[in-house]
């Protein structure tokens, strides 16, 4: 058995956190396997030393509109496959899923759409939640143990963030958001943090608007998920809320394989 380390984190940004010291903690912190979202980028504008990080392999996944979303992988260890999106025009082109197959598991990276632009991004974001399941559940389905991370861009319970109350008609803490989650649990997929961890106050975003950061006034939006078939293989879960480089902060779980 080996332990195999990943990490997700939504950089906000690849070319910004380049410039805050990314490629230094990647190169410290040395995950088997990190997962990044919101990369805003395309593989042409990323110079060499994003490309090619010594003893990874990376993989980039694009948005066709600049500077806009994007998701990647940096991995130690090889794929037997990698796809990328659902095979769903309208979400597959806002590239925001990487779907990777280990062999002794499947891992998705998924940067989730926000809802908070309008009504219509709010539909669109339970409708690429509602896409995500049944392709998840179809390859669970064949036996498939899976392991989704990424930022879902909503917090489950009220532990979930610090002010429940004042945020329960905006998109990310919606009943019908909530809801969601609770049915993604049901169908049999576990949050790993809690299987850890059940104390209020850990978050993995904060408002750069007010400090909120330095106050630990946050949401917990960023997770990972686990088919229950291989939920006993996860060892550890947790948040790295002491690094810095953008509004959100990595977390991570150990695999044993």
């Amino acid at each position: 058995m080996t332990n195999t380390r990943i990490i997700s984190w939504n950089v906000n940004g690849i070319r910004a956190v380049q410039k805050k010291g990314f490629l230094e903690w990647l190169k410290k912190e040395q995950p088997d396997i990190l997962c990044i979202q919101e990369t805003k980028a395309q593989r042409e504008q990323l110079n060499s030393e994003l490309l090619e990080v010594e003893g990874y392999n990376s993989y980039f996944a694009s948005a066709e509109k600049k500077g806009y979303s994007g998701v990647a992988i940096y991995s130690k260890l090889e794929p037997e496959n990698i796809k990328c999106g659902f095979g769903i025009e309208k979400f597959d082109r806002e590239g925001r899923t990487q779907i990777v197959d280990y062999g002794d598991f499947v891992l998705f990276n998924i940067y989730f759409p926000n809802g908070k632009a309008s009504k219509e991004r709010l539909e669109y974001k339970m409708e690429f939640y509602d896409a995500f399941l049944e392709y998840a559940d179809t390859l669970k389905g064949r036996g498939k143990k899976l392991v989704i991370c990424g930022d879902v861009n909503t917090a489950h319970k009220e532990i979930d963030l610090a002010r429940p109350k004042e945020n329960e008609k905006i998109s990310g803490f919606l009943p019908s958001e909530r809801a969601w989650i609770d049915k993604l649990m049901d169908k049999g997929y576990v949050d790993t943090l809690r299987m850890y961890n059940t104390e209020p106050d850990n978050y993995t975003w904060w408002s750069m608007r007010t400090r909120a950061r330095e106050r630990n006034v946050g949401w917990r939006i960023d997770y990972f998920y686990a088919s229950e078939n291989i939920k006993d293989q996860i060892k550890d879960a947790f948040i790295l809320p002491d690094v810095m480089g953008s509004d959100h902060c990595p977390i991570g779980i150990d695999l044993e394989l």
